[in-house]
């Protein structure tokens, strides 16, 4: 079945509310009828909190975390992201932190300390390795980095003192898809903890703790805000393993600002209808580009030829808008002839908002472990399929790719 007539993914994986999920998005994290009918949680400035008599603040001093405690630890419009996200992985509790950068950090240090060994897929977002080479690296955890696609294999690279297992699928750039439940299984026949970035799927179409995952991570700048106007990093873990997430992520004392958080749940509210969108643009742009003359590969996960194309038709629910293309070999001054010129794509760091982005993009800088894979490769153009109509996109990739055609090589 290809991930176009797939069932929607409405109702897939519920949590013990009997709701499909659009009408979860909807409702959770906000209670009206506690902010006198308000429909949204209200926004609170908050760093001092005050309280009326010791035992009030020695009760919320037990956990910071549960209540209104100090700003750092976050102010009701926080919790309300916070429980909302929950909900919607299917975890304990949620965390929200400024970043996705900041989220992983957490997911990182969680479990690990010196001495401490972690496995890393290869194809994870980049400063994921850079903060497992440089910050890990610093304080005396050894890093190994493993072919996304070895799937129980990843048994292989574990030792003795292997803590966690971090995946991220579809990887980073080259959208390979892991065969999770292998590598999950796997790391707990060893006792390693499991840790996920589910930025690309959102919880609407790949469910990581329902798979047996211990801690799953979004980058909320991306799909959950949705409008590129805030930064935000989310997490939810199982009940055993929430503790020690909630600790590190205290540790680094790194909490969104409460306006974040406001237009993350606003973003939240629509998540479902603009996912869809994204996901129906992206396979129509794939799928044109996938028959141009000027592509040697389309890597799009809902696509044949996509490196675990079947594990995606497996465990996912749906696809999102993101993918790349490899081209036919040439010069990078064909590729600015193409990409500087572009009328509707843009060029930009991030993506998950409502605008189309282009972006040339290298591999190997950010692989060790399957480096030779993207050596002799065409140049690589990460996609992503924003809001606007399909016609015009297509259009202006054509326009493009005809201008990377004609250019010649320096």
């Amino acid at each position: 079945m290809s991930d176009e007539t797939r069932p929607d993914a409405t109702g897939a994986h519920r949590n013990e509310d009997p709701h499909g999920i659009d009408t979860r998005i909807v409702h959770v994290g906000r209670d009206p009828f506690a902010n006198h009918g308000i429909v949204n949680p209200p926004v609170h400035h908050a760093s001092t909190v005050l309280f009326p008599t010791l035992d009030a603040l020695v009760k919320a001093a037990a956990d910071p975390t549960r209540g209104v405690y100090y700003g750092r630890y976050g102010t009701p419009i926080t919790h309300a992201l916070e429980d909302a996200y929950a909900e919607l992985a299917g975890g304990a509790r949620g965390i929200a932190l400024a970043s996705g950068k900041t989220a992983i950090l957490a997911m990182l240090t969680a479990f690990t300390g010196a001495g401490d060994h972690v496995v890393v897929l290869d194809n994870v977002y980049e400063p994921t390795r850079a903060l497992a080479d440089q910050f890990l690296g610093r304080y005396g955890v050894e890093v190994t980095y493993v072919d996304p696609m070895a799937g129980a294999g990843v048994a292989d690279h574990f030792r003795p003192n292997t803590k966690l297992l971090m995946l991220e699928a579809p990887g980073s750039l080259t959208f390979e898809v892991a065969d999770l439940p292998a590598m999950i299984a796997a790391a707990k026949a060893a006792g390693v903890r499991t840790a996920l970035d589910n930025s690309w799927a959102t919880p609407l179409y790949l469910k990581p703790l329902a798979m047996g995952v211990d801690v799953v991570m979004e980058a909320g700048t991306k799909y959950l805000v949705g409008h590129s106007d805030a930064m935000m990093g989310v997490l939810s873990a199982t009940e055993e393993a929430f503790p020690a997430l909630r600790r590190a992520a205290s540790e680094i004392g790194a909490p969104p600002g409460p306006d974040d958080c406001y237009l993350a749940l606003r973003g939240l509210r629509t998540l479902s209808v603009r996912m869809a969108r994204h996901r129906e643009t992206g396979l129509a742009l794939a799928r044109h580009l996938a028959g141009h003359d000027m592509v040697r590969q389309v890597l799009h996960p809902a696509l044949p030829g996509c490196p675990g194309h079947e594990a995606f038709l497996r465990d996912f629910q749906g696809s999102s808008g993101l993918f790349a293309v490899e081209l036919q070999p040439g010069s990078r001054d064909r590729i600015a002839a193409m990409v500087d010129h572009m009328a509707l794509f843009k060029m930009g760091f991030s993506w998950g908002g409502y605008e189309s982005l282009i972006l040339p993009a290298d591999p190997r800088r950010a692989r060790t472990a399957t480096r030779d894979r993207w050596t002799g490769r065409g140049p690589l153009l990460r996609i992503h399929a924003g809001l606007e109509d399909p016609a015009d996109l297509i259009a202006d990739l054509d326009a493009g790719l005809a201008r990377y055609a004609a250019a010649a090589d320096a």
